[in-house]
C-alpha cells in the first residue's frame, strides 16, 4: 500500500456511476420492504454499501500485482472456505450457502468470484505469447471448475454458473482457437444428458417451467409469471413508488432481491428501466476501456473478467424476469438486496482503480 492516500486518478466517474445504480436499488428495496416483516433490510443494505465503498477507497491504493503474487494461497483459503461451507455453515431452506464470521454472515462464493478473476488474472502475468494450448485451457478450466463443484453441491447452481464468464473471457483474451471451442461445444451437448441427472428435483421443475410456461402458472412457472405481468403492468412510466400492485401485495417473490428488476420495472416503467439499463451499459464500457489501457495483460484481464461477471449478470437477471433464461439464484448487481453480492462489487472496484491507477506510477 503506498505510504499516503493518493486519488488523483480515482475513476471517478465509475465510481459514481456504480453509487447511482446502488442507490436505485436502495430506493426499490426500501418500497418493496417497507410495510414488511423485512423493513430492515433497508437499512443493512446501507451499512453494507458504506462499508463497501470504503473497501473500495483502501483497495485502489493497493498495488494489484502484490495481490496477484499472493493469489496461490488467496484461492487455497477461498477453496477451503467453501468446504467450511458445507461442513459447517448454517443449513437455510434445505442449503449450505454462509457462514457466520464475527458478527457477520457471509456468502462464500459471491467473494470466490473475485478470487477466480485474480487466479485467472495471475496466469497471464506468465504465459507467454504464442497459441492457446489444451493445457493452458485445463488449467483454466480447473480453476473455476473446483470452486464451481463446491459451489454446485451447496447446492447453488446460479452462482456456479457465473464463474463461467469468468472462464469464457480467460480463454478468449488467451486467444483460444476455433478448433477448441468446437470440441468443447460438442463436449457440452454431449454431456447435457449427464446434467439432467444430476440436477435436484427444484432444478428441473424449473427447467421444465421455462420450456413450458403456461402449463403450471401456479406452481414452478409461478415466479416468472408474476415477474411478467409486474413488468409489463408498469407501462412506459411506471405505478409509481411504493405504489406497484404486484411487489407490494407480495405477488412478485423477493422482490427485494433476486426480482428486483421486475418490482423496479413495475413502479418506473419502462423509462425507468430503460435509464437502468443505460447506467450499466456505461458501467461496462468504461471497465473495458480501462482494460484497453491497463498497463499490462494481467491488469486487462482483471477489468474484463470482472466485467464479463457483471454483463452475465445482468443479462441473466433481466433475461429471467422477461421469460428468457430458467429462474435461477442470480442476483441483479448493485439493486439486489445481499451484503455479499455488495462486498464482492466494491472489492472488484477497489482491484480495478488499482489497475486503473497503476498505469502512471513508473
Amino acid at each position: 500500500m503506498r505510504n499516503s492516500f493518493n486519488f488523483h486518478d480515482f475513476d471517478w466517474p465509475l465510481f459514481a456511476i456504480a453509487m447511482v445504480i446502488a442507490a436505485v436499488g436502495l430506493i426499490e428495496i426500501y418500497s418493496t420492504t417497507t410495510q414488511t416483516p423485512l423493513a430492515g433490510q433497508f437499512q443493512k443494505q446501507i451499512y453494507w454499501l458504506l462499508l463497501g465503498c470504503a473497501l473500495t477507497l483502501i483497495v485502489s491504493q493497493i498495488d494489484y500485482h502484490l495481490v496477484l503474487a499472493h493469489i496461490p494461497w488467496i484461492y487455497l483459503l477461498s477453496v477451503l472456505a467453501l468446504v467450511a461451507v458445507l461442513f459447517v455453515g448454517p443449513r437455510v431452506a434445505g442449503t449450505h450457502r454462509w457462514l457466520h464470521i464475527g458478527g457477520f454472515t457471509l456468502q462464500v462464493s459471491e467473494l470466490v468470484k473475485l478470487v477466480i478473476i485474480l487466479a485467472v488474472a495471475a496466469t497471464f502475468t506468465k504465459r507467454r505469447r504464442g497459441a492457446f494450448t489444451w493445457g493452458e485451457l485445463g488449467k483454466l478450466g480447473l480453476l473455476a471448475g473446483v470452486p464451481g463443484i463446491l459451489v454446485a453441491i451447496e447446492p447453488d447452481l446460479g452462482t456456479a454458473l457465473t464463474f463461467l464468464p469468468i472462464l469464457a473471457a480467460g480463454a478468449f483474451m488467451a486467444g483460444i482457437r476455433r478448433r477448441q471451442i468446437m470440441v468443447l461445444g460438442l463436449i457440452g451437448l454431449l454431456a447435457l444428458p449427464a446434467g439432467w441427472y444430476l440436477l435436484r428435483p427444484y432444478q428441473r421443475e424449473r427447467l421444465e417451467a421455462f420450456i413450458h410456461p403456461k402449463q403450471n402458472t401456479q406452481g414452478s412457472s409461478y415466479q416468472v409469471t408474476q415477474t411478467k405481468i409486474a413488468i409489463g403492468s408498469g407501462g412506459l412510466w411506471g405505478r409509481g413508488l411504493g405504489n406497484g400492485t404486484q411487489s407490494q401485495l407480495g405477488f412478485i417473490p423477493v422482490s427485494h432481491a433476486d426480482a428486483i428488476f421486475a418490482a423496479f420495472a413495475e413502479e418506473r416503467g419502462f423509462i425507468g428501466t430503460l435509464a437502468v439499463l443505460l447506467l450499466y451499459v456505461i458501467l461496462l464500457l468504461r471497465l473495458l476501456e480501462g482494460a484497453r489501457t491497463a498497463a499490462d495483460q494481467a491488469g486487462s484481464f482483471l477489468l474484463v473478467g470482472f466485467a464479463s461477471v457483471l454483463f452475465f449478470q445482468v443479462a441473466v437477471n433481466v433475461g429471467m424476469m422477461i421469460g428468457w433464461f430458467p429462474i435461477t439464484g442470480i442476483p441483479l448487481p448493485l439493486m439486489s438486496e445481499g451484503g455479499s453480492s455488495m462486498l464482492f462489487i466494491f472489492l472488484g472496484l477497489g482491484l480495478v482503480m488499482s489497475v486503473k491507477m497503476q498505469r502512471f506510477v513508473n
